[in-house]
This record gives C-alpha cells, structure tokens and sequence, in this order.
C-alpha cells in the first residue's frame, strides 16, 4: 500500500509496486512526482527526513536531508530588521522579507541527494526507472486540484510574503502558474513547465552528480551569485545528508520509532511521555479535559524546542532529558494540578508547504517521509524549472541561540515520520506536512489509532487541535459548546475557518491479521491504494 498527498503520486508509487519494485523505489518514484504537481510543497531543492525499515535485511535508519546554511550566511546578519516571531514559533517576519522571498531565503538543498541514496542503496529499480514518472508526469503537465488551488489563492498570512509574490518571483512561475490575463490559475486548469521536464531527464540520465556538481549546479550558482543570493557551487558540491538509528520510546505497549533533531520526533516523543501519565480514553475523544491536557503537553514541548532544540552538530540538544520520565512526570503533575504553561514570543503561523509519503511493501519493507520547501521562496532559474526552499526563514536572526543562524546549519523543522510497532510487528506507518504543526498532527492521529481504537482513515480525520503557544487553535468540526468550556477555564481559543487542518496525517495501519489500512487526510487531495 502507498498513501501519499496527491492523486498521481500515489498512481505512480502503485504502479512501481505493482511491476515489483519495493517500498523504496515506490517511495522515490512517488516523491519526485510529488515535486512535479505539488510544486510548492516539494521538489528537488527542498528537504526532509526519511525513515526506512526492511526487516529482511536488518535495515532500520533514517536519512535526514534537512537545508543547510550557506557558508556565506552569518549569524548577526539580520538582527537589525527583525519586526517579529510567528505565532506558533516556527519562523521570523523580517524587513522586506529577505529571509522569506528570493534568493537569501534559500539553504542548500538536500532532496534530490536523499531521494538518490535511499534508492541506490535500498531499493531494486535502475535510478532512470525511478524517475521516469516524473518525467513523464513533467513533460505532460498537470491539473490545478483544489489544495493546490486553495494554496496558490491562500494570500499572506502572520507577515510572510503574499502567495502571489511567491509563485510571480520568476519567469518561469508568471508562465506556468497564471491565466493570459494575468490572474492565477484555477482548479481545472493546465500547468505547463517544459523546463523542469528538461531538468529531470537530466538528473534521471545523469544522477544527482549534475545538479550538486555538474552543469545543473554551475546554472544555479551563477544566478544565485547575479542575483545576491548566499547560495554556492561550493555548498551544493559539500552538501551531505546525515544518516542516524531512529529515536524509540515506549508509549502503552507500543514501540514508536522517529527522527532525532533537527527533526520533530523530539517533540512527538515528549508529548507522549507526558501523555502517558493520562487515560485519555477514560478522559474521551475530544472533549474540554481532554483538549485541556493534551494541549498543555503541546506547549511544554514547545518551549522545550524552542529553548533547546536545534541542530545538534552545532548545539548540545539535551535529548535524554527532555524525553525521560522524569521530564514527564514533572510536566503531567503541572497539568494535573491545573497550571497553564506560558509559551514565549516575540510578538506576529508558520508554512504548510510541505507534503508526505508512506509505502509498505509485501516484504514488510516500509518508509515514511515527508519533504518540503519549507514556506518557497519563489525563485525558480531561468530553464530550470524547478522552485527552490525557503528555510532561511525558519532561522532565529539573533544569535547564540538554539536555531540561530550558522553556516552549514540545519534548523529545527517538526517533520516526524514515525513506525509504529507491537510486540515487535510494524503496525503504523504515519507522517505529515504542516509546519509547526507536523508534530501536533501526527500525535493526534497516533493517539486516535492507539488509545482510541480508530482506523487510520478515521485517525486522519478527526478534527484536531494544536498549542503551539498560548493560544489553543482549533478546527471548525469542534464544537462551539466545547469551545466556551475551554475559555471558561481562561484559555484563549481561536477557531480556524476550516473543517480538515493542524497538520495534514497520511498513513497506514497493519491490523493482527495482516491486512493494510490506509487514510489519507482528507483535507488534502491524496489517496491510499492498496496493491494486490
């Protein structure tokens, strides 16, 4: 089974599982199409994390592909323009936006070179197989679909650049995204990039070589060097992704296994931990208490990351502590007792630009991984097609902090693909886009499938509901009634407009006799397909 964000995606992760190739191959096939009709959620120049699990084979690891800082950022160079920190924590509203709308927003990218070693090391397909749906896919175009379309008409939000000024930032993004009469294109209609077709029959013939130090990476950095960007030959020829075990805990007889920092899996981890102390079936589904704790595990976690977390090959992340039980019992007493934990900020939501697949294969094999643009800068290279990241933005412009700015550095992004397993047996292999709220999303739905009982379409549908600072967000489906409790109780509560959002959970849940079921989230366009 593969569940992914888009309709196609999934198609051609089916299609590669159905011609026998294995979990990863399906995986990456999948991955680089999403880059082709989700243009802005994902692409070759984003990043993300991947975990891979093949029991067969003894295989159980992670490769993390996060941006990395180019060597000629540094770490003071915008405290002078800094006008505000989003809401939920996750990124900075800077003067004239430089951190957030073209080429100083951009870290070196770390996509493609992931998506070429999961491939070439896990999977069974020749690379130029791999990519051949994305070609394809590229070299006939796309229909706008309606989250794609709800995306591209979204506007600005808590300071960030207008969605416009994004997909109108280059040549190529003025042809492919808008009408003759200069006005964005709508659900139905055709999206034409011949130039990103051009680009990926490149990168299929000739690997990854000639985008991080072939002709590919030549074009970008002399656009990047014409146009003031801090992006090099030199970063994209050093850029490296990192391989790690999965972070384990426990959590009610299960075993979770997620990513270490810079990923999200940190979080996820506390928030459980805390949980656990709770019998959140007894509490109920939803209900005031049950918002009220899980919400105030959210906000511990959150000034946990923002205090401490960020990339731990620049700074000492106290990762035991923050997920012992000690740290836990601590946190759950506070709750306990009825305390409201203050979440610090600097005064303005962070980015949903990003997109997840999950595979399962008839080995066992399986992957979950989400991968992003982070909130995209727009810039996209003349005849190359393809947008670049925007993670410059999620940096904190004042240094000697956690996510202060580095060359070289990754920032902490809340991406958590996580398994799920039972007395040894995979179980659950879930993941999400959604920013900050990544986290927020896939524990919800964890929650939902372990202390609920749901199936996972039922887990990802779910309304659900997030604190990311003080402030407890939620979506339209909860009741108002439940609503007013929560402010009786003195908490400010704001209710988002729409019905499906807080991260967007994709998965897939093996059941004790063996068969596979798949939710997508239905806020989004994606599909589950099981493969005979």
């Amino acid at each position: 089974m593969i569940v992914t964000a888009q309709p196609e995606a999934s198609e051609a992760g089916a299609e590669v599982l159905m011609r026998g190739g294995n979990a990863v191959d399906a995986a990456m096939a999948a991955a680089l199409v999403q880059g082709v009709v989700d243009p802005q959620m994902c692409g070759i120049a984003g990043f993300g994390s991947c975990q891979i699990y093949m029991p067969r084979r003894g295989v159980h690891t992670f490769i993390d592909f996060h941006g990395k800082t180019p060597k000629a950022a540094r770490p003071d160079m915008w405290t002078d323009i800094i006008e505000g920190e989003t809401r939920d924590g996750f990124g900075f509203v800077l003067k004239d936006k430089v951190n957030d709308l073209g080429y100083q927003a951009v870290t070196t990218p770390g996509s493609l070179k992931a998506y070429h070693e999961a491939a070439s090391e896990f999977g069974t397909w020749d690379w130029a197989d791999i990519c051949a749906p994305a070609v394809a896919q590229a070299e006939q175009g796309f229909i706008v679909r309606p989250h794609v379309d709800f995306w591209w008409h979204s506007g600005a939000s808590f300071g960030r650049a207008d969605v416009t000024d994004r997909l109108a930032f280059s040549k190529t993004g003025r042809e492919a995204y808008f009408r003759a009469d200069g006005s964005i294109k709508r659900i139905g209609d055709h999206v034409a990039n011949p130039d990103l077709a051009k680009t990926l029959k490149l990168i299929a013939e000739k690997g990854p070589e000639v985008f991080y130090e072939g002709e590919i990476a030549e074009r970008i950095a002399e656009d990047f060097r014409t146009n003031g960007g801090l992006l090099s030959f030199e970063d994209l020829k050093d850029y490296r992704t990192t391989r790690f075990d999965p972070l384990h805990f426990a959590y009610r007889g299960w075993e979770l296994a997620t990513n270490h920092p810079p990923g999200g899996g940190i979080m996820l981890n506390e928030m459980m931990n805390i949980l656990g102390h709770f019998d959140l079936a007894e509490i109920g589904h939803n209900t005031v208490e049950y918002i009220r704790v899980v919400a105030e595990a959210m906000k511990v976690a959150t000034s946990d990351k923002d205090n401490h977390v960020g990339d731990p090959a620049f700074y000492d992340v106290p990762v035991q502590r923050l997920t012992s039980d000690l740290h836990a019992e601590a946190a759950a007493r506070r709750i306990q007792a009825g305390e409201m934990h203050h979440v610090e900020r600097i005064g303005m939501e962070e980015s949903k630009q990003t997109t997840h697949v999950a595979v399962i294969d008839a080995d066992g094999n399986a992957v979950t991984m989400t991968h992003s643009l982070g909130m995209p800068s727009g810039v996209i290279t003349d005849g190359l097609g393809f947008m670049y990241n925007g993670c410059m933005a999620v940096f904190d412009p004042r240094p000697g902090r956690a996510g202060s700015i580095a060359p070289g550095k990754s920032r902490f992004s809340s991406v958590c693909p996580t398994l799920g397993f039972r007395d040894g047996d995979l179980r659950l292999a879930i993941g999400a886009p959604g920013g900050t709220q990544i986290a927020m999303g896939v524990m919800q739905a964890t929650l939902n499938v372990i202390d609920h009982g749901m199936t996972m379409t039922e887990a990802v549908s779910a309304p659900r509901f997030s604190a990311t600072s003080d402030i407890i967000d939620i979506t339209n489906r909860i009741p108002r009634y439940v609503q007013r409790e929560l402010e009786e109780l003195g908490y400010e509560v704001v209710r988002n407009p729409l019905n499906f959002d807080i991260g967007a959970v994709h998965g897939i849940r093996l059941t004790e006799d063996g068969r596979l079921d798949g939710g997508a989230d239905p806020g989004h366009d994606g599909v589950a397909i099981g493969v005979e």
